[in-house]
Order: C-alpha cells, then structure tokens, then sequence
C-alpha cells in the first residue's frame, strides 16, 4: 500500500470540503474533515463500486448516517467519477443536485437519503439482511457520528444485525468526540463505544482513524469476520487537517470566510 498516495487524496477531498462549503456559504465542515481519511479509503480501496456502471447488482453499498457530512461524500463520489467535479460548486443551491444532505433520486452513487440520525445505520441493516437473504455478496457500509450514538434507533440497528448475523455489514464511527452543542461528554456521554457495541454482539475494532495503516487493517479484519457484524471505532480529529478548525465544536456547521478559507487550503497543499 502506498500511504503517501491514499494520504494525498484524503488532503484533496478536505479541499473540496473547505471550497464547497465556503462558496455555499453554509455547510458542516468540521464532521466533513475528520471522516476524510476513512471516506478515501472506502471509496479508493476497499469498496467494490464502478461509477460507470453504478447499480451493478453485487455492488457494496455505502450510507452515511450522520448525513449533515455530505460535503465529504460529495468529494468523494465526484472524485471517484460518479457526477462531474464541477457540481461542487453548486452545493447547497437552489435546484443543484448536491443539497444539505445527500439525496438518493438526484445523486449518483447515493444509496440512501439521510439526515435523521440513526436511520442511515437503520436502513443499512436492511440493507445487509437484504443481500445476505438474496445471497448477495456485495457488504454495506455505514458511517455514523459519535454524537449520533445518541439516538435510540441506532441501538435497535445493532441488536437486529447482530441477531441475524450480518457479517456482510461494517459501521464505522466517526469518534470526534465533538458535536453541536459541545462535547459529547458533557451533552450525553456515549463512552465506551467499543465495550456498547461488544455487548450488543458485535465485532469490534477500534483503531486511529487517520491513519491508513490502521484503517486498511480494519477493514480487512471486517471482511475475515463472518458471524458478526463489525463496528470499526475511529478515532479523530474534528475538523482535522486545518488548525484553527481542529477540536473545534463551532467548526461543525459553520462556512468559512474567504480569508479563512484560503488559509486552510493552503495548509491542506491546495490551491486556491
């Protein structure tokens, strides 16, 4: 594996993030930034998708929970080949294709509308009971905020992929340990993530959630499983990559100024 090219890419999709979110004027940068290491490796390794031919049948799926991080799933997509680069321009406009949060009749390569946390994982256990019923061999992906974990519905998910047995389902947490009001800890602790999710009967790995070393090993690790769902713990940084934006609660729905967006940029190696 060549880490210096995934890190590479990961640096080029917060740029989009930060170009994207600043020109819409609004947008959830800091969520956006922290899962930009485990969205590169989703989309330019581990998951079997081809944006030329985007609903093949043995196709993994992909569904981001915590959907107010569309900025970093639009990057991805458009950088994978999914729409064109240029419609990145348009996010959060009227009548563009890119909205607030990811819609599955206008987006290509969005598998599921989302935005109400804990009914991406929720449908993404459907969607794993689904293929495992039809023999599928395509696995689902499920990303999910830590400050999501919050909701009731998420834990419901997890009891019934447990208790069927899909091991062809992998969540991953986006542990910033941040969200909108603050930290998690002081909203409404959600610790231990790993030991919640052991207890509830799943596969759990818990690793650095920058580092590529560690994420490719997760996902292997996820694939050699096949009694369990997985649940990868990632460890991050919000807004992680821009540092006036890291660990930063107020970074997470809010655009930067030009001034502020072209810092960051060029701390990310862009160019404006």
């Amino acid at each position: 594996m060549d880490k210096k090219y995934f890190e590479d890419l990961a640096a080029g999709l917060r740029v989009d993030v930060i170009k994207e979110v600043y020109k819409a004027g609004s947008g959830h940068p800091g969520g956006s930034l922290s899962a930009a290491d485990i969205m590169t490796a989703l989309y330019f390794n581990e998951m079997n998708i081809d944006p030329e031919n985007p609903d093949k049948a043995d196709r993994d799926k992909f569904v981001l929970s915590k959907g107010h991080a569309a900025p970093i799933l639009y990057a991805a997509l458009a950088n994978k080949g999914f729409f064109p680069k240029e419609e990145l321009g348009n996010l959060r406009n009227m009548g563009s294709i890119l909205q607030g949060h990811p819609n599955m009749h206008k987006v290509p390569g969005v598998e599921m509308s989302t935005g109400s946390l804990g009914q991406g994982i929720s449908v993404a256990v459907g969607m794993a009971l689904a293929a495992k019923m039809d023999n599928n061999p395509g696995r689902v992906y499920a990303l999910l905020g830590d400050g999501e974990l919050q909701e009731g519905l998420v834990w419901e998910a997890a009891m019934s992929a447990a208790h069927y047995g899909l091991s062809n389902m992998c969540a991953i947490v986006d542990n910033n340990g941040l969200q909108i009001d603050g930290k998690n800890d002081d909203v409404m602790t959600v610790n231990p993530i790993g030991d919640k999710f052991r207890a509830f009967g799943w596969n759990v790995i818990e690793i650095d959630g920058h580092d590529f070393d560690e994420i490719f090993a997760a996902f292997e690790g996820a694939r050699a499983e096949k009694e369990r769902p997985t649940a990868i713990v990632a460890k991050t940084v919000k807004g992680k990559g821009v540092s006036f934006m890291e660990d930063k609660a107020g970074w997470h729905g809010k655009a930067p100024s030009e001034e502020e967006a072209k810092k960051a940029v060029a701390e990310l190696g862009g160019e404006w």
